[in-house]
């Protein structure tokens, strides 16, 4: 019932007198267990176990197998650094200074890179999942062109319009070969996290996000599965296109306004996510979590609402 209840409101559907509930817990995971994550991240042991330990504590509708958007990167070469307590962070851009013919990038399957970790973690979690959904989360093509090109890609959005073109086709399909990845794991829901993708005009957004999304929501949608979009930050200016993109519903964070978002997600008949306070409620305790989860689920309401960190 849990797991459906996920579904129903990932897709916009009444969920009834209950909100479900999912912790983007990523990392957190690893804390639970008491392992560091640069550990946790690279043992498919450890991240099952992380799961499994995250889905019973926290009683979750859904939860992702791992929330790490240098997967993709990393497993085709990128440089990166390691961390204790976060995720690894992309440090090297090899499109900075070369062109994807000169980069040699190609297009990282399963066998890949961090990949065969992912997918033996999942296999784990799989084996003994209880009733919520599991969820695997890849990183947009924006975000991921950012990995690759740096923070040139913003510039050339809108300067060199041919070469962002060529760079964000080529995420287009890293990102339909993650959602294949994700689907052949056996992930319920499966979710474009494109956290920069806020920082753009609509325009640029329709321009050179929505398109280079459109192979995985096929590859989505062809397995009957549920899609959504992540987007982080201030994201107003671009939300109308968020929502056109053609999920099943999306997910925002603290910054965004509940009843603005509700009543956009009621607009366009999808489902949304959010918004208990990453910082001031859960990490730094500068507004009571409890308080702050009352807030959200007033305003959030029973139609396609999923309560989750914001």
């Amino acid at each position: 019932m849990a797991k459906q209840l996920l579904l129903d409101a990932y897709n916009g559907k009444p969920t009834g007198n209950t909100v479900p509930w999912v912790p983007y817990a990523g990392v957190h995971c690893a804390y639970l267990i008491g392992e560091p994550a640069d550990k946790y991240l690279q043992d498919a042991d450890l991240i099952a176990k992380g799961v499994l330990h995250t889905a019973e504590r926290y009683k979750v509708d859904g939860i992702p197998l791992i929330f790490d958007l240098n997967v993709e990167g990393m497993s085709m070469g990128c440089e990166a650094r390691w961390y204790k307590d976060n995720p690894p962070s992309i440090v090297g851009h090899p499109l900075a200074d070369k062109t994807l013919a000169e980069a040699n990038l190609k297009i990282p399957t399963a066998a890949d890179g961090r990949w065969p970790v992912v997918v033996e973690a999942a296999k784990k979690v799989k084996a003994q999942q209880g009733d919520w959904a599991l969820m695997g989360l890849f990183c947009g093509p924006l975000t991921l062109a950012s990995h690759l090109r740096g923070v040139k890609i913003f510039t050339d959005v809108v300067k060199n319009k041919p070469l962002a073109k060529e760079i964000l086709e080529f995420c287009g399909k890293v990102c339909a070969e993650s959602a294949r990845i994700y689907r052949d794991m056996g992930c319920e829901i499966i979710a474009i996290v494109d956290p920069v993708a806020s920082q753009i005009r609509a325009d640029i957004f329709a321009e050179f996000v929505t398109p280079y999304c459109q192979e995985a929501l096929e590859v989505i949608h062809e397995a009957n599965l549920t899609s959504s979009f992540f987007i982080c930050g201030d994201a107003t200016k671009v939300m109308d296109e968020v929502c056109k993109i053609g999920c099943h519903g999306f997910a925002i964070d603290e910054q965004m306004n509940m009843n603005y978002i509700r009543d956009l997600a009621t607009k366009y008949g999808l489902g949304f996510g959010g918004n208990l306070k990453l910082t001031l409620s859960l990490s730094l305790g500068m507004i009571d979590p409890f308080y702050d989860t009352l807030i959200s689920l007033a305003a959030g309401g029973y139609t396609g609402f999923t309560l989750a960190p914001g």
